[in-house]
């Protein structure tokens, strides 16, 4: 059975693996295909795609957008879109540049508290890549500042802490019409993750799909059989496609492997091609639903 993996990070966001180190560890673990999916950004592509070339591995191009519903940071994974679009482009450089100025908000402010820190140290630590607050946790970390990175999002960096500063977010409905405006597959990944009551997430998942929301990612490295059952009927009941990933971080996130979640997953190549079977049908009815339009 061919097997894939549709969320997948490399040291372009979050990550710890090189975009290229990333295509040739998928490789090895025998993946047929999986997508990378960066935090607001996919600097990384170029990259893997160089990289795919001398592997027999499908890269498929990804994103992984956060955004704001009621509070709370929604993430929307897309895939298979044209990412190379300058339009699309100008897009994502300003989920970029508002999580540069998040970034160096946080930076002035542990700095004031005598925390020793500073763009330029953050920069020799990790490069000039997306920083996410996990480049922030693993830097309190390897400081002594906290004992275990994680620990930094419960002390410092989340949400209520002192050194927590929001980004200015865009609605997850927004992120859905612009990667089906450049042909992509729009997933709402990990819905647990949310802590949504069902009705909660149903209403929110109903919403999406009005503007074009494709896939909900059922098979995740965190999610229990009886999750996935449910999830399952839920995609079934909503006319979406599901979906699956590992969210792959490599050392960041040392017990979830690519392709193997925390061994509870297997998602086969069908998972791909369901979701590009349900691209193409909502294509046609959006093609047949603009005709009607212009003939009336």
């Amino acid at each position: 059975m061919k097997i894939i993996d549709l969320h997948v990070h490399s040291n372009k966001s979050d990550g710890t693996l090189s975009p290229a180190e990333l295509v040739h560890h998928a490789a090895e673990c025998g993946l047929s295909a999986f997508a990378l999916t960066d935090h607001d950004n996919t600097e990384g592509l170029e990259e893997a795609f160089l990289a795919a070339d001398s592997c027999s591995i499908e890269l498929i191009p990804g994103i992984e957008f956060s955004t704001e519903y009621c509070g709370k940071d929604i993430h929307i994974v897309g895939i298979d879109f044209d990412w190379q679009h300058p339009d699309f482009q100008k897009q994502v450089v300003f989920y970029r540049d508002e999580r540069l100025r998040r970034n160096q908000k946080m930076i002035d402010l542990m700095a004031g508290d005598g925390i020793d820190i500073s763009y330029e140290q953050m920069e020799e630590a990790f490069g000039k890549n997306v920083w996410t607050r996990a480049h922030f946790a693993r830097y309190l970390a390897d400081h002594g500042y906290v004992n275990e990175m994680w620990d930094a999002f419960k002390t410092h960096i989340g949400e209520g802490c002192k050194y927590f500063v929001p980004r200015r977010k865009v609605k997850p409905d927004t992120v859905v019409r612009l990667i089906r405006d450049f042909g992509g597959i729009p997933i709402f990944a990990h819905p647990f993750q949310y802590q949504f009551s069902d009705q909660e997430l149903r209403k929110l998942i109903s919403i999406l799909k009005n503007q074009g929301l494709m896939g909900i990612e059922v098979y995740y490295s965190t999610h229990t059989p009886e999750q996935e059952v449910y999830l399952l009927a839920l995609a079934e009941e909503l006319s979406l496609a599901p979906s699956g990933g590992s969210d792959f971080h490599g050392a960041h996130k040392p017990d979830i492997y690519l392709g193997r979640g925390k061994n509870n997953l297997r998602i086969p190549y069908s998972i791909l091609e369901g979701l590009r079977k349900k691209r193409s049908i909502c294509d046609k009815l959006n093609n047949k639903e603009e005709t009607n339009h212009e003939v009336s």
